[in-house]
């Protein structure tokens, strides 16, 4: 299994527009955020997480143009949902699902309805959305995902465990017992990590640090990091062992 970092930012990204501080003005390039998303490949599958307004940059970056077998939203926040729309030379390969919960597929059902029209109008994604629920595994060809709930403030949304070695986690305040339960014996966990600062829906470092203790996996990268989390190369210092600031184009494989 291998996966891929395409965004490692908040929903303003990193650079923030108007921002002079020195993370914004950094010349190294782990400073540079897009938002967060991430390429999973299992041996017979390429699974997309989330899917925001800098898709098309990430996939340029990459040069990757391949078969999409399926996209796993996290929740209908526009950072994670913006950039549907350019699935379309994707979708070259065959419609691609769109796995989320209820709720999300509800509210772009309203946003994008020319997606998902009896008949769509023309040059529209070929895209099907595909409700799901935690702690119901299903199957993207042969790998297992399981959702499992998280907390986003007081909004539910979906993380997901791949493959049984890898789970995810975006925009994470507090998850429940059961969802912990769900998460014993990971090789990475991909997790969020906002700032220093407390948030109202977000988990700061410390409160992710915690989290990545109680869960223990092999390894853990911290992701959707806002500028205020601090240069990459000095904040990195600070955590400990087993614990990374991922970064845009971060490759970790298994």
């Amino acid at each position: 299994m291998k996966i891929r970092i395409l965004g490692s930012g908040t929903s303003t990204g990193v650079p923030e527009i108007g921002c002079k501080c020195p993370v914004c003005t950094s010349v190294d390039p782990r400073d540079n955020r897009l938002r967060t998303s991430s390429l999973v490949h299992t041996d017979d599958t390429t699974i997309l997480i989330d899917c925001g307004p800098d898709f098309r940059e990430q996939m340029l970056r990459i040069s990757s143009f391949e078969k999409i077998d399926g996209v796993l939203i996290t929740h209908e926040h526009y950072d994670h949902v913006g950039g549907l729309d350019d699935l379309r030379p994707f979708c070259r390969f065959g419609e691609i699902p769109i796995f989320l919960n209820s709720y999300t597929a509800a509210h772009l059902r309203v946003r994008m309805p020319y997606c998902f029209t009896e008949h769509r109008y023309p040059g529209a994604p070929q895209i099907s959305l595909q409700e799901v629920e935690p702690g119901k595994a299903f199957y993207i060809n042969h790998t297992e995902i399981l959702p499992f709930l998280v907390m986003h403030g007081k909004l539910p949304i979906l993380g997901y465990r791949i493959g049984g070695r890898i789970a995810y986690i975006t925009d994470m305040l507090t998850m429940p017992d059961e969802s912990y339960k769900q998460l014993h014996n990971l090789d990475i966990l991909i997790m969020n990590a906002l700032r220093p600062q407390s948030h109202a829906t977000h988990q700061n470092i410390s409160e992710a640090l915690i989290a990545a203790k109680r869960i223990d996996a092999r390894e853990t990268y911290f992701v959707h990091m806002s500028h205020q989390a601090g240069l990459h190369a000095e904040t990195e210092k600070t955590l400990p062992p087993h614990v990374h600031l991922a970064f845009d184009g971060l490759t970790i494989e298994l």
